[in-house]
Order: C-alpha cells, then sequence, then structure tokens
C-alpha cells in the first residue's frame, strides 16, 4: 500500500471516529442529565475523551507521512507513536477524573436511582462503539498504524465502560441506587487500565523495538538467495511508525572486486525492498568471506 492510500485510509477513519463521538458524547450528556445518572455521564466524559483523542491521531497521522527532511532524516514516522502516547495519557486522566466523581457520588447521603431512559442510551453505546472500535482496529492494522490501533481502543474502552454503566444503572433503578456510581468507578479502573498498556506499548515502538522473528528470518533468507552471497549475520533492524530500519552485513569471496561485492549487495538491498513493503531502506555491509581473524581492524593501544 501506498503511502497516500495509507493516509487517506487513516483520516477516513478518524474522521468516522470524530462524527461518531460528538453524536453520541451530546446523547449522553443529555439523557445522563435527564434521568440523573452519575454512570451515564461517565460514560459521556469517557466519549468526549475520544474526540480529542482521535483529533490528536489525525494530526499525528499527517505528520507521519510528512518524507524526510533537513532534521529529521528518517521522517516523521514515529509521530503516530508520539501520539498513542498521548492518547494513554488523556486515558489516565479521564479515568482518574471518573473515578473522583462516582466516589464522590457514592460518598452522598442523598443517592437516587437514575431513570431507565439511561438504560437505552446505554444499550446504544455499546453497539455504536463497539462497531467503531472493529471498523478502526481493522483500519489500523490494514495501514499498520499504532495511534489509530491505540484510538481503536479507547473506542473499545467506551464500549466496555457503557457495559458497566448498563449494569449499574439496571440495578439502580431496580432498587439499588448504589450500583450507579459503582458502575463510575468500576469504568474509571478500565479506562486506567488500557490507559497504561496503550502507553506501554509506545514507549517500546519508541525504543526501536525490532520486528519479528519472522521478519529477521525472512531478511535473511532474501539476502542469501543471492547469487555470490556466502554468509548473512548481524541482522539489526528498528520500526518507525508502520516502517522498517534494515542493517546487515553479507558475506562474499575475498579475492573478487569491490565492484562485484557491491553488486551483491545491492542486489541484496532490492530483492529485500522488493518481498517486504514496510522495509523503508536497507543498509548492506559486505564483509570478505571467509572472515579471518587478520581481517578485522585491530584496536590500537590507547596506553
Amino acid at each position: 500500500m501506498n503511502e497516500n492510500a495509507r493516509l487517506l485510509l487513516g483520516k477516513k477513519a478518524s474522521w468516522i471516529g470524530i462524527i461518531g463521538n460528538i453524536l453520541l458524547t451530546g446523547l449522553k450528556i443529555i439523557i445522563g442529565v435527564i434521568a440523573s445518572s452519575t454512570a451515564m455521564i461517565a460514560d459521556a466524559l469517557h466519549s468526549g475523551s475520544d474526540i480529542i483523542a482521535t483529533t490528536i491521531v489525525l494530526h499525528g497521522i499527517k505528520i507521519s507521512h510528512r518524507p524526510p527532511d533537513e532534521e529529521h532524516h528518517y521522517g516523521h514516522g514515529k509521530a503516530e507513536s508520539i501520539v498513542a502516547k498521548i492518547i494513554a495519557v488523556l486515558l489516565i486522566i479521564t479515568g482518574i477524573g471518573i473515578g473522583a466523581s462516582a466516589y464522590h457520588s457514592l460518598k452522598s447521603p442523598n443517592l437516587q436511582a437514575p431513570q431507565s431512559i439511561a438504560i437505552w442510551a446505554a444499550g446504544l453505546s455499546i453497539i455504536v462503539k463497539e462497531w467503531m472500535y472493529r471498523y478502526t482496529v481493522k483500519i489500523g492494522k490494514k495501514i499498520e498504524s499504532q495511534a489509530l490501533i491505540a484510538d481503536a481502543w479507547h473506542h473499545r474502552t467506551d464500549a466496555f465502560s457503557s457495559i458497566a454503566a448498563l449494569i449499574g444503572i439496571t440495578g439502580a433503578v431496580m432498587g439499588y441506587p448504589i450500583l450507579d456510581p459503582i458502575a463510575g468507578i468500576v469504568v474509571a479502573l478500565m479506562i486506567i487500565k488500557a490507559g497504561f498498556s496503550i502507553y506501554l506499548d509506545a514507549i517500546n515502538e519508541l525504543m526501536d523495538t525490532a520486528p519479528s522473528e519472522e521478519i529477521i528470518e525472512q531478511l535473511r533468507k532474501i539476502s542469501l538467495s543471492v547469487d555470490g552471497v556466502k554468509n548473512v549475520h548481524k541482522i539489526r533492524a528498528r520500526k518507525n511508525g508502520n516502517q522498517i530500519y534494515v542493517d546487515l552485513v553479507i558475506c562474499v569471496d575475498k579475492y573478487i572486486t569491490v565492484e562485484q561485492g557491491h553488486h551483491f549487495a545491492t542486489q541484496a538491498k532490492y530483492n529485500i525492498l522488493d518481498a517486504i513493503p514496510n522495509i523503508k531502506d536497507v543498509v548492506v555491509h559486505v564483509d570478505p568471506y571467509p572472515l579471518e581473524a587478520s581481517d578485522h581492524p585491530q584496536k590500537k593501544d590507547k596506553s
């Protein structure tokens, strides 16, 4: 998939999320106030945080597709990982705020059960948010966008929070009003947990995490398939957004010319780029084969 198609899909998924969350947030706030439901208002705040998060994701996707420049030689792919961290922090802050509000309501001596209309709003939210999760995570995996996948989980935590709200509101309507704020606290804990999980994933991405072992082995096999390549070692790869940068060493006959060695290295590089779409660049170093101790540069004595 080319970068333009990836950008268009990412923007489309983000705009669907923004519009859907605006509508859901407005509906939940209105019904939460009318029905006097702490859990529903907490759920509305969660949907409201989704609007901010998805807007950030939209800008992050745009930035990540900017070409390399004088200050960013490897492009802007890590913008999506940074966005994922911001979303995680927003989730944690939202969860703490919702939990504090629900706890305050729990301690109130005039605890009242919400009206049954809140049940229908919670049910509608579950259906809509689960669909938004499935759609967004499908696109996120298709274009390999960590930020979009994080946003998808933001949608799913909203669906989970609506389930908790539904249980709490239903129990409160049946004569157990304490269940409404308790549901709000459960929602808060779920949101905080999701926030920490997304944050840790984003940190791993920013730490130049290597791709899967399958990709490393694929790099080895492709390089060895080039005529003249005797061995491959020191394969290193790091993720930069949805793209991968590779460094590896091929070993060739020590008696061939520099030009021939360069030809084998170039062939290995372009075979890899053709076979694995997400590989952005490959740096191939050439070692002589067989590699003997005398071929290694000696370190000078610093004493």
